[in-house]
């Protein structure tokens, strides 16, 4: 097998398939598949024309992969458009399937991965945006979890730890209105919160009660976003922001701190604040740096530069941005939200319109594109 002269055909098999309509990423893996079949192959069979061969078997190979992405879509289309079931009994095994699927020989990211998918009702879709990867690698990591867990058995439960995660991501999409699932996870993190005393549990509870006490004020009647300064607190879910608090300050009392009961604070001082304005954000700025030493994770430093701006002023907003990823999802509304507070007011508008450009949702683009119009028209473009 002269493998030199696969490598020297490699380039231009590629091109090929790209110009017959392939994408990038999609044309590569089908000719590293062909590649594979070549070297399996070709010791015993060679072919009259090598080049030819590659390009046959690779567009084959994409065409294949192509059809089962499409057919896989379908099925989740299918289950999308199902009727909502009826009310679910008060007791049922729903949380024992997210422990089984927790299963101790996947990685936490796949185990959340296929938890998500077989058991939370998510679609590929939603769960490559709660993780910020391309729809394609991850319907790869749910496909490798599945493969991995088809010889063992489920007798093994996960950690805690990977099922807070899952009921969280399933909370979020609840939460973002794609799919109402918020009460269902609060549902089992309370049956969960029941059954294991966990500092961490808690903490996801009260987060959870917190946010969803303020969903009826997130929308105005017509469907459009309302942000979190412009709501009407009235219409806050008063008893379930008081049931929030109380499990908060009682984990908090156990001085176990986990990222759940720090995000839990943050909302916690939301919600105390009797107008927007009121809002201790010194505090929260405080809470952002805990959830930063705990998880380290970009989106909760993007998070952090909104309320740094609002603590000690848009510019120093801006400086805690500057250090950010600006591919990072909703970097662009939070720079043009700064640069509006900081006057710049050409600059927000034109930020704007990019962030609604990148918008995971049609509310939220909607949203976006109406205020890029209003810096507009207040400036007479």
């Amino acid at each position: 097998m002269d493998e030199a002269l696969l490598r020297s055909l490699t380039p231009s098999v590629l091109t090929v398939l790209v110009r017959r309509g392939a994408d990038f990423a999609a044309a590569e893996d089908a000719v590293q598949d062909a590649l594979v079949e070549a070297l399996r192959l070709w010791p015993a069979d060679p072919p009259r024309d090598a080049k030819g061969w590659l390009i046959t078997v690779a567009w084959r190979k994409f065409l294949d992969a192509t059809r089962a992405d499409t057919a896989r879509r379908r099925r989740e289309d299918r289950v999308e458009e199902e009727p909502a079931p009826g009310p679910a009994p008060a007791l049922d095994d729903t949380l024992q399937l997210y422990f089984l699927c927790a299963h101790p020989s996947l990685t936490p990211a796949s185990a959340v991965a296929l938890t998500l998918r077989a058991v939370g009702g998510l679609t590929t879709r939603q769960i490559a945006e709660a993780y910020l990867v391309p729809e394609a690698t991850m319907a790869q990591r749910i496909s490798r979890a599945k493969r991995t867990v088809s010889g063992v058995r489920f007798d093994q439960p996960g950690d805690v730890a990977t099922v807070l995660r899952v009921l969280y991501l399933v909370f979020n999409e609840g939460y973002s209105g794609d799919v109402d699932l918020a009460s269902e996870a609060i549902r089992l993190t309370r049956q969960l919160a029941t059954a294991i005393d966990h500092p961490e549990v808690a903490g996801l509870l009260a987060l959870m009660l917190l946010h969803h006490a303020r969903r009826a004020a997130r929308t105005a009647s017509d469907g459009s976003l309302v942000p979190l300064a412009e709501q009407d607190r009235g219409r806050w879910d008063t008893a379930s922001i008081a049931q929030g608090v109380v499990i908060l300050q009682t984990a908090l009392a156990r001085d176990r701190l986990g990222e759940f009961q720090a995000q839990a604070a943050i909302a916690a001082l939301h919600a105390d604040a009797p107008t927007a304005e009121e809002t201790d954000w010194v505090q929260i700025v405080e809470w952002y740096d805990e959830l930063v030493r705990l998880t380290d994770s970009p989106v909760v430093r993007l998070n952090r530069a909104v309320a740094v701006g609002e603590a000690d002023g848009p510019r120093a907003g801006l400086a805690a941005l500057a250090e950010l990823d600006p591919s990072l999802p909703r970097h662009a509304a939070v720079a043009a939200y700064l640069h509006e507070r900081d006057g710049d007011l050409g600059t927000a508008a034109r930020l704007y319109a990019e962030a609604a450009r990148r918008a995971p949702n049609l509310a939220e683009r909607d949203h976006l594109m109406r205020q890029a119009a209003r810096l507009n028209a207040g400036r007479g473009c």
